[in-house]
């Protein structure tokens, strides 16, 4: 598909349109409020390798706005608001000196800001609620826990890039041979 081309356009709509219904179930299952934007930050990934950045900072922005508007679960819409551009912004954090660091800091600024306006802007008070009965060295376990799991996506991101390089090349996923064809 041919970036910047309709087809590339209708292909990211429709799955704007399919990350938008995925951030919206997940208002309805306790856990999917950080199983969801995960999936929408994998769509992301696969926007950005068809389309290009250019149609896929469109797309981010498009489903974050629609996700806090339409979402009955505005936590899980602000974890893809912070993170959901992560796939696009990658690249250029593999490439940069600074390494993890730079996506330590990229992951971590962005949960503490995320947190830190729905507690004391906002006011959700589940939030809040929450907060107060786990105690501080809970958040500090929860931020660990957030990390890691930021790395596992990261390296899920890793391995999907090369699986598709990989494809392009026409070699079969752990073979080192050229598929006949």
């Amino acid at each position: 598909m041919k970036k910047g081309s309709a087809a590339s356009m209708a292909f990211g709509g429709v799955l704007g349109a399919l990350a938008v219904m995925i951030q919206y179930l997940g208002g309805f299952i306790p856990i999917a409020t950080y199983l969801c934007p995960g999936i929408a930050i994998l769509l992301c990934w696969l926007v950005s390798r068809q389309c290009g950045s250019r149609v896929t900072w469109a797309w981010y922005a498009a489903v974050a706005v629609l996700s806090l508007l339409l979402g009955p679960n505005k936590e899980a819409a602000g974890v893809f608001l912070v993170l959901g551009y992560y796939p696009i912004l990658k690249p250029r954090l593999d490439a940069a000196k600074l390494g993890w660091l730079g996506k330590l800091l990229v992951f971590n600024v962005g949960v503490c800001a995320l947190y830190g306006v729905m507690i004391y802007v906002s006011g959700l008070e589940e939030v809040i609620g929450e907060n107060e009965s786990l105690g501080a060295w809970m958040l500090v376990i929860l931020l660990v826990m957030g990390n890691i799991t930021f790395f596992l996506l990261d390296f899920l991101l890793t391995l999907l890039e090369r699986r598709a390089r990989n494809m392009e090349k026409g070699k079969r996923p752990g073979s080192g041979e050229k598929q006949d064809g």
